[in-house]
């Protein structure tokens, strides 16, 4: 027997107003565990360059532990795990955020190993020679010039990141894959319905591949 199907359309856009209420969840999970990952990630990055190596090696650890893990295991450790050990619940959207910032500041500590270590050596001893400390130099010198090399990854990280927070429905965050759960279960229209989710999700990592390009256009105008 011949199964024959047709894409509904109607379903598709009558889906978008029960999918809009995931987005400002997901984009909140997203860009605040970014932020707080972004500075993890400038604070481990820092002391992988340390010459120090027990400044070195509680870094490396972290590194290591949170690139080798997957990030849906890690938001359900932080989940279900961590309230047994503390004694107490952790609320979904806190989870969410934590598992994206520890995540996200693994590799962005790699990204800021790698943009500090990409200036030339010599800028830092003409910076010395000219009189600035080396806390000067690095401030004024070094990092500006390794910033501007880490947007383009960055901004890499950051749509992984968006793209991530797909996965915390698992844990009953409401953002997006969430929302098309819930209607799906009344609907039964899977296909449309994460065909839409979908859709949003390249529209919201689209636009932010646009900023920041226009960004890093900038960026490199300074230099």
């Amino acid at each position: 027997m011949e199964v024959t199907f047709q894409f509904d359309w109607s379903a598709a856009f009558g889906s978008i107003p029960h999918l809009l209420p995931g987005i400002p969840w997901t984009l909140l999970i997203s860009f605040g565990g970014l932020a707080i990952g972004f500075f993890i990630g400038i604070f481990f990055g820092l002391l992988r360059i340390s010459p120090l190596r027990w400044l070195r090696w509680p870094a490396i650890v972290y590194v290591e532990v949170f690139r080798g893990t997957p990030i849906l295991v890690q938001v359900l450790f932080i989940f279900y795990g961590l309230p047994q050990l503390l004694g107490s619940p952790i609320n979904a959207l806190v989870a969410g955020i934590a598992a994206i910032a520890v995540n996200s500041g693994a590799y962005i500590s790699e990204i800021v190993r790698g943009g500090v270590q990409s200036i030339e050596r010599g800028q830092s001893e003409a910076s010395l020679s000219l009189g600035l400390s080396r806390t000067q130099a690095f401030r004024y010198v070094i990092w500006p010039q390794a910033f501007r090399r880490m947007i383009p990854a960055l901004g890499n990280q950051g749509i992984i990141s968006i793209k991530d927070t797909s996965l915390f429905s698992v844990i009953g965050v409401g953002e997006l894959v969430r929302q098309g759960q819930i209607y799906i279960a009344t609907t039964f229209t899977a296909l449309e319905v994460y065909f839409m989710v979908a859709l949003m999700y390249l529209a919201i990592t689209w636009t932010l591949s646009i900023l920041l390009r226009q960004l890093e256009r900038r960026g490199l105008a300074g230099q």
